[in-house]
């Protein structure tokens, strides 16, 4: 039975959208992937995504959650609610980080701070 057909693909596949990962076939399984068993037995590998696209998928699920529209066009407390949440999931760990997300939101990185600051200062009072 192949990855895509195997009932534990179906069930996690929401789960291997959502963090960018993907279901492969155990004989094309990597030595990072991980192998996954249904009763008992190897049914599915799983290919995690690399760091390098995990902010992009940060910024698509804000984005999501927004309605969908750019990020470009929300009002400024709504972009304060995105870098809110993006600082929450680990956004600004990522190098380049505030540059990708100030570009993402159409505001200069000098504003994304601020966003942060503002955020750490509420947070303390």
């Amino acid at each position: 039975m192949s990855s895509e057909q195997h009932p534990l693909a179906i069930a996690i596949k929401p789960l291997l959208d959502a963090v960018g990962a993907s279901a492969v076939s155990l004989d094309e399984a990597q030595p990072n992937d991980v192998t996954l068993e249904w009763e008992g037995a190897p049914a599915v590998a799983v290919r995690l995504p690399g760091l390098e696209s995990a902010l992009d998928r940060l910024l698509n699920e804000v984005r999501r959650q927004f309605g969908g529209a750019e990020l470009t066009t929300l009002d400024r407390a709504d972009k304060q609610r995105v870098v809110a949440l993006l600082e929450e999931r680990g956004a600004f760990t990522i190098r380049h980080g505030v540059e990708n997300v100030a570009a993402a939101l159409g505001v200069s990185r000098f504003t994304v701070y601020n966003y942060l600051n503002r955020q750490q200062a509420a947070g303390k009072s």
